[in-house]
This record gives structure tokens, C-alpha cells and sequence, in this order.
């Protein structure tokens, strides 16, 4: 038996005070008659109290309180297993976390509002699976497609220049990484999404997305940083920004973005390029687009549900209180008061009469 509300079950300890605060009263009820000072009065006033049917009231209320704290609780057990297919897209997310997405022409920078918006998509993923390779001068899987999106994330957030030790970027190379993340067994459509400034140093992408192409994936693009170009930050090993990155001659470098090179790359695949914007309105296209796609059988997805039980402890909880309402605390019409000390008690009168 499990509870779905097992913080209600703390409250039981309520039932040992109430029995405590219960006998309290009684004895400051029993002090209070003892203070009249007159016993034949005392005697008079409790000989008709059912004192017996009195405390059975108290234990049916006990009772009951229990066993609606324990229905509070939500007490389950048995349960009923169900399997269904989800249907999705393959998607694989390449990430471009080289030193030039430090780049602060976007706020807080290139890198982590590419995070945020990759955060923001899983949010729209409709049973999609999807993985992420970061990249730089070299790739690799960080996790594989899956539709755990809290884990995903998880993972996501450690993605910076540091988790690839390898400078540059290789777009090339990161699309054909993120190909070997795909399972070609589904029928479902294979998604690349390329997040990066567009700068490709090392690689012919255009060729890897070309290749990608024959084997039956879309890339599509998503360009970070501005036309005109900014400065590439340096930092310590502290976190504190010493300066900008120089090149050889010890110039500045000026970090730009590459629009016709991501045009070309979604281009080669009938993908498509989208820049992004402080609205993030590229999240909304890139959406529809994948909602368009084919879905097919991601995973066998099974749910199971537990069956709550709390009726049987709040059926109880009722009848208890509906049968301390049958008792009375005056011994002639309490249903449980002993007779032979009733019929005592009649005839008492009768004699006193």
C-alpha cells in the first residue's frame, strides 16, 4: 500500500493528544462536582450520567478522526498498466559552444541564449525525442535523443567552450555527429537543428549537410549574433573577464554572423534558416515546421495507475460518527447503558416517591 498524500499521516498524531486532552477534561469535570461540597448532590447529579456510553462516544469520534486522516492520505494499492506507442520526430540539436558564442552582441551572450531557447523548444516538442551535440573544433553526444526533457535539460546547462577541449568550429563535423545519434530503424523524420553564429573554420558543411541530405534528414538553422559583428571575451579561470581575444598581431577579434553559410547549409537539406530574434519568434516557425513533419514510433510509452482506496477508510470514518450520535451521555436512553443499573435506578424513584 502506498499514500499519494502521505504528509496527511503526520496528523495522526493529533489522535494520542485528543485521547489526552479528553481525559484532562474529564478530570476537570470530575474536580469541578467534587468543588459543589455536597456529596448527596454530587451523588444525585452523576447517578444518571452513562459515563461507560460517554467514553464509547469518545472512542467512536477517535475513530473516526483516524481513519478520515488515513482517507486524507489517499491510500492506494493495485494498479492498472497501459501501453501505448509515441509518435514523434527525431530531433538532434547541434550546439555551437566555441569561444565566439561568448560573444555579447545578444544578451547575456550567444551561448546561453542559444541554451534558453533550446530549453524553450523542448517545451513545444509534442512526444519528439531529442539530443544535443556540442560542438566546437570537434563534437560529440552529450545525451542521446530522448523524451526526458527534465534530464535534458540537466544536461544542457553544462554545455560551455570548457566540455570540448578542441578550439574552432567544425559545423561539418558536428552534422555528421549528430547523424550517428539517429536511430535508422524509425520511420520517423530525422532533424537536425543547427545552433551556432555560422563562423565554420575547420569543416565544408555544406558537403556534410549534402550528405545528410541522401540520408533523409532536414537541417535547420538557427543563427546567432549580429551582421556587423562583436568582440570575443576572455575570462579567467575565475569566471572575471581579463579582456577581449586577440589574434596573432595581437588584434582584436571581431566575431560576426555567417547568415549566408546557415542559409546554404538548411538550404542543401529543404531545410530552412531562421535568425533569432530578442522575441524569439524563430522557436514559433521552427515549431510549425516540425509539427509538419512525418511522425513516427518513437518509444512504447507505459503509464500506470494506481487505485485509490480512500473509501474504504472514509465509510468507516461516517458510520463511526453516525453511531456516536446514537449514544446518549443519561443512562435511561442510552442504547448502551446497563439495564440492570437502570432498572436500579427506577426503582429508586418509585421507592423515593
Amino acid at each position: 500500500m502506498s499514500f499519494a498524500q502521505p504528509l496527511f499521516l503526520y496528523a495522526l498524531a493529533l489522535v494520542p493528544l485528543a485521547v489526552l486532552f479528553l481525559v484532562w477534561a474529564e478530570q476537570k469535570r470530575r474536580r469541578a462536582l467534587a468543588r459543589i461540597g455536597q456529596p448527596t448532590l454530587v451523588e444525585r447529579l452523576a447517578a444518571n450520567v452513562n459515563v461507560r456510553g460517554r467514553w464509547l462516544k469518545y472512542a467512536l469520534w477517535l475513530g473516526a478522526l483516524a481513519l478520515m486522516l488515513i482517507a486524507l492520505a489517499r491510500p492506494q494499492w493495485g494498479e492498472t498498466r497501459t501501453s501505448a506507442p509515441q509518435q514523434g520526430v527525431q530531433v538532434m540539436v547541434a550546439l555551437d559552444v566555441s569561444k565566439s558564442m561568448l560573444a555579447q552582441d545578444i544578451k547575456p551572450n550567444r551561448l546561453e541564449r542559444a541554451k534558453m531557447e533550446i530549453s524553450d523548444l523542448m517545451n513545444r516538442l509534442k512526444g519528439d525525442e531529442i539530443g544535443l551535440v556540442p560542438f566546437s573544433g570537434a563534437s560529440f553526444i552529450l545525451f542521446p535523443l530522448t523524451s526526458d526533457y527534465s534530464t535534458a535539460r540537466s544536461f544542457l546547462e553544462t554545455a560551455d567552450p570548457d566540455v570540448v577541449s578542441r578550439g574552432g568550429t567544425a559545423i561539418g563535423d558536428a552534422i555528421r555527429t549528430a547523424m550517428n545519434g539517429f536511430d535508422p530503424k524509425r520511420t520517423s523524420q530525422k532533424v537536425i537543428v543547427v545552433v551556432t553564429d555560422g563562423e565554420d573554420t575547420e569543416s565544408n558543411a555544406v558537403a556534410a549537410a549534402q550528405e545528410a541530405a541522401k540520408q533523409g534528414a532536414i537541417i535547420y538553422t538557427i543563427g546567432f549574433g549580429s551582421a556587423s559583428g562583436e568582440l570575443i571575451p576572455e575570462f579567467d579561470d575565475n569566471g572575471n573577464q581579463i579582456g577581449f581575444k586577440t589574434d596573432k598581431d595581437g588584434n582584436p577579434v571581431r566575431s560576426a554572423l555567417d547568415e549566408t553559410a546557415l542559409k546554404e547549409i538548411a538550404a542543401a537539406t529543404n531545410g530552412k534558416y531562421f535568425p533569432a530574434t530578442p522575441g524569439g519568434s524563430e522557436l514559433d516557425a521552427l515549431s510549425n515546421e516540425l509539427d509538419r513533419l512525418q511522425k513516427g514510433d518513437i518509444v512504447n510509452r507505459e503509464t500506470v495507475q494506481k487505485h485509490e482506496q480512500f473509501q474504504w477508510f472514509l465509510a468507516p470514518a461516517l458510520a463511526l460518527l453516525f453511531l456516536a450520535e446514537l449514544i446518549s451521555e443519561r443512562k435511561d436512553t442510552s442504547w448502551f447503558a446497563r439495564r440492570p443499573l437502570a432498572g436500579l435506578s427506577r426503582s429508586a424513584k418509585r421507592g423515593a416517591a
